[in-house]
């Protein structure tokens, strides 16, 4: 071999020994690249397999910066938990925060305008002019209205003794109504088509799955804060990773998981993310339990009658047309037996609670003609002072599924904590007999909104602290207030008692004759944050 050929097989040979070594270093990158998870919504079915839990989580997210990443998550999707996904979509400084609502219930899906002409659901609120203002603020009571409510401008509550009355009048404060009863379903109805207006992908935003788990950062992770010394960064940790982890982590039961910088539990009196949390809770169950249900009138009912009998309040509530609805208190015992009634005796049993039984009705005596005269210049005289007692309309029917729940007194010693507040029932529960528990979980939602709203006009971290403490300082002060004065309500007329029955009849009787009180006490259950004595 000459010199000239022997130089160019080693050429030869240099050249594929430098590719095989090239082809070695390349084969791990090629194995890692065909075995990682496909990014394109079709390859998949292209490869033959469905895609993974994880590849949905992308999917789902997709919309958003960071699929896995929120910055509020709202679990409970009911209305107050709609409610505050509400607000938050429709404020200027709010509307671009990446919100999540956790819940399984199938009605999330419901887009539509509910049909007027259907029987009304036993189940409903009578919202407050407060709670209307919020709705029309975050632009959902126009939906309201395309659907069944009924607003009401006068209610009587009266005692089963007969010894006294009172007439409310919503000219009494200047108003045209005192509240408007509207059927649960369509108060989360009407937030939900508000949202869909207000978000391009109100599917990325609802997670129908439930809460498994929630995992707080530790103290050290604290948002924002650079690892120590003590604690260093890990070669392969991401900087997505260290952020996540300053998060709290949602472990859901379809295998997802979210972070989230908030999470707001609207999750009911049993709130999952309460317990979990591990914050304590007072109070009380009642030895009452309470009969739901829809009835029908020969007439249109227009006002709302309360009635005070020996075992609980029972309540008729306009819902629009010739439909009422009942909420009656009563012993568990007893609420077993009037659901389990024939619908004739159910109906003779409301008439008879409404009407003339357990004691006659109220009748104008000397001591109401005198307190009349007495309190008549204490300020201007209100309309429906001079209103005399009338009896509610007759039941004629009842037209829905008779429901019976138990009622309970709980208030949460804490609404917040480092990146978690809670909301609604999760923080309070209050006996319903002036149907104000809604009104309170409407006004956290509003309460709640506000403060995100303000930190984030500041550049807080919206799950920091000490800004979510200004919300529980806010709204636990009201919702104590309205707690104590329901609890009293309840405790002063459970018990039958000669001496008490007095007191109960005067209270009555001040009611009615003195003006300035019963404006304090309209204003008070319509919204307003004074206490319910003179001003």
């Amino acid at each position: 071999m000459t010199p000239m050929r022997a130089s160019s097989a080693a050429a030869a040979m240099l050249s594929r020994r430098r590719c095989l070594a090239a082809a070695n270093r390349m084969r791990p990158l090629v194995r890692a690249f065909c075995d990682a998870p496909s990014s394109h919504p079709h390859d998949a079915a292209v490869g033959g397999a469905p895609r993974s839990q994880e590849d949905h989580t992308e999917k789902v997210g997709a919309a958003k910066a960071t699929p896995d990443v929120l910055d509020v998550a709202i679990v409970g999707g009911g209305m107050v938990g709609l409610a505050v996904a509400c607000a938050l979509s429709s404020m200027p400084l709010t509307k671009h925060l990446r919100v999540g609502i956790i819940d399984s219930n199938p009605a999330l899906k419901s887009r539509n305008y509910l049909a007027k002409n259907s029987v009304p659901d036993s189940r409903v609120s009578t919202v407050t002019p407060a709670t209307i203002s919020f709705f029309e603020e975050i632009g959902a009571w126009d939906h309201v209205q395309q659907q069944r409510h009924a607003f009401f401008g006068k209610m009587q509550v009266w005692d089963y003794t007969g010894l006294g009355y009172t007439r409310y009048n919503a000219r009494d404060v200047g108003k045209e109504y005192l509240g408007c009863v509207v059927e649960n379903k369509v108060l989360c109805n009407s937030l939900l088509l508000h949202l869909q207006e207000e978000l391009d992908d109100i599917e990325n935003v609802i997670y129908p799955t439930r809460l498994v788990s929630l995992t707080f950062p530790s103290k050290s992770n604290q948002a924002g804060m650079k690892p120590t010394s003590s604690e260093p960064v890990s070669a392969g940790q991401t900087s997505g990773e260290l952020h996540r982890s300053n998060l709290v982590k949602l472990d859901l039961s379809d295998g997802q998981t979210l972070y989230s910088k908030l999470v707001i539990g609207a999750d009911g009196s049993k709130s999952n993310v309460r317990q979990i949390a591990g914050i304590k809770t007072t109070g009380w169950n009642y030895p009452q339990s309470a009969i739901i249900c829809t009835v029908e009138h020969a007439v249109e009912n227009d006002c709302a009658w309360q009635r005070f009998l020996p075992s609980g309040p029972i309540a008729l509530l306009p819902i629009g047309d010739n439909f009422s609805n009942i909420v009656w208190t009563m012993s568990p015992e007893e609420a077993g037996r009037h659901k389990s009634m024939s619908p004739e005796e159910f109906v003779m049993s409301v008439n008879r609670a409404l009407d003339f039984g357990y004691g006659p009705h109220p009748n104008s005596g000397t001591l109401d003609y005198y307190m009349e005269k007495f309190f008549s210049g204490i300020g201007n005289t209100a309309a429906s002072a001079k209103e005399c007692f009338e009896v509610p309309p007759r039941t004629t029917g009842v037209i829905s599924e008779r429901m019976a729940f138990p009622l309970s007194l709980m208030h949460s010693h804490d609404y917040v904590a480092k990146r978690l507040a809670l909301v609604g029932d999760a923080a309070h529960t209050v006996h319903p007999l002036a149907g104000q528990g809604v009104n309170l979980g409407f006004g956290d939602a509003a309460a709640l909104a506000k403060v995100i709203a303000e930190g984030v006009s500041v550049g807080s971290d919206v799950g920091d602290l000490a800004l979510l403490q200004q919300y529980e300082k806010e709204r636990k002060a009201a919702n104590v207030a309205m707690t104590a004065v329901l609890d009293g309500f309840q405790k002063m007329y459970s018990v039958d008692f000669g001496p008490l029955n007095v007191v109960r009849a005067a209270a009555f009787h001040g009611a009615q004759y003195i003006s300035p009180l019963k404006r304090n006490i309209i204003s008070y259950a319509m919204g307003d944050t004074k206490f319910p004595l003179f001003s």
